[in-house]
């Protein structure tokens, strides 16, 4: 797993990076504050970044939120705060996990495994959701194109269905851009 690390203090994260390697994690990238957080998560593409919540510049929670929006990875906050609100705060900007210093390995690594793993889940269901969604759509159109042949040519559903398919293969387009040509020109006719 490749992580990028986030905290204004060097010791911390020269002790984060040596548990994380000796749990055989990459640390791919080191910054200092929020703002550095953003343009390091967005070109290194990590795994998963630990970062602290209070930080120069940019403070932990923003930048989560930030990286949270353009889905650049799971974030992990480290605090030596654990006071309620500053809790809720994080969970409100969209985080992973949250952990108090000074970190143990024993907590680091399952913390880090369950962040990686959340995040992935709801990659994979935002995928799905857009695919149901453009299906949906396809289906629309295919309904509405459909329609508009049989009421043309006075054809059953399914021969309409059969020429939509022929048409596409014919001129080598997709189904859904024979039924936006079909849509289109039926506008045209009935203006």
């Amino acid at each position: 797993m490749k992580v990028l690390i986030v905290d204004d203090e060097s010791l911390i994260r020269m002790d984060l990076r040596d548990q994380l390697e000796a749990a055989d994690y990459e640390v791919i990238g080191e910054g200092r504050n929020g703002v550095e957080a953003l343009k390091l998560a967005k070109k290194l593409k990590p795994d998963v970044i630990l970062m602290d919540v209070k930080m120069p510049e940019l403070d932990g929670i923003e930048a989560a939120r930030q990286i949270r929006h353009n889905q650049w990875g799971p974030v992990v906050l480290l605090t030596a705060y654990s006071q309620q609100d500053l809790v809720k705060k994080a969970g409100q900007s969209g985080v992973y996990g949250y952990l108090i210093k000074p970190v143990r390995e024993d907590q680091l690594v399952p913390t880090l495994e369950m962040a990686y793993h959340r995040y992935a889940e709801e990659l994979a269901l935002k995928f799905n959701i857009e695919n149901l969604e453009n299906t949906l759509e396809e289906r629309k159109l295919i309904a509405k194109a459909t329609g508009i042949l049989q009421s043309l040519y006075q054809i059953t559903e399914d021969e309409a269905y059969k020429r939509l398919r022929s048409f596409s293969m014919d001129k080598h387009i997709t189904l859904v851009e024979t039924c936006h040509k079909i849509i289109s020109a039926s506008k045209k006719r009935s203006v």
